[in-house]
């Protein structure tokens, strides 16, 4: 099973478009609001350096943004 987390915030229509993907694949994922999150927000930061959102964690591996290629590579996903 794939371990997804996405990073968000409210306003953020890339996290919406990602979440909504992720809901037509059934991919389960857990979220962080960051705008709300002080620590989940200083723990991406310091990890990625950005503050961007979204940002997606998919076994450990992080991608800055909606990058659907990328997220169905690390999910295998054709």
């Amino acid at each position: 099973m794939n371990e997804v987390k996405i990073y968000t915030t409210p306003y953020c229509s890339f996290c919406h478009m990602a979440k909504e993907y992720f809901k037509s694949k059934n991919i389960a994922y857990e979220e962080y609001d960051v705008s709300k999150d002080v620590v989940r927000r200083e723990e991406i930061v310091k990890e990625t350096g950005q503050m961007a959102v979204p940002i997606i964690k998919i076994n450990g591996k992080v991608i800055i943004g909606f990058n659907k290629s990328k997220i169905n590579e690390l999910l295998g996903i054709k």
